[in-house]
């Protein structure tokens, strides 16, 4: 009978945690500079700082801070993972948000070797750094 309590608590507890695992992407913009003249958007080439973080336990796994050097990337076309291409859309230079990021738009079933368990929920601290925009490469 004991076990079968241990057993059954156990279970109820994986259960209350995968239920608090995020089902869609959530963008919350923590700082939003005064001017803003363009907005990044898909085809666009980026520089981002930011730092990765498991949403089940706050423990970090990644930061370009901790490199010294942001992340060049060019939005929307798959270079990163699908909650980045979304989540970073939109933003301006200097602007910060946080994102946090259901499973199925960042490493799945997958995961990421020992670093991101299989189905992990992510949160990310971005900022866009610098933003050289698709429109402006096209008019040189």
């Amino acid at each position: 009978m004991k076990l079968l309590s241990i057993v059954s608590s156990l279970f109820l507890s994986v259960f209350a945690l995968a239920a608090d695992q995020p089902t869609e992407l959530n963008v919350e913009t923590t700082y939003l500079p005064d001017v803003c003249t363009e907005k990044a958007k898909t085809g666009d080439s980026i520089e981002v700082h930011y730092t990765g973080t498991l949403f089940s336990n706050g423990n970090k796994f990644d930061s370009s801070h901790d490199r010294g050097t942001p992340l060049p990337l060019t939005l929307g076309v798959g270079q990163v993972i699908p909650g980045w291409d979304k989540g970073l859309q939109g933003m301006c230079v200097n602007e910060k948000r946080t994102l946090t990021i259901p499973s199925n738009m960042a490493y799945g079933s997958r995961g990421f070797g020992s670093i991101i368990p299989p189905n992990s929920a992510l949160v990310f601290d971005v900022e866009l750094v610098s933003l050289d925009s698709k429109k402006s490469r096209e008019e040189l």
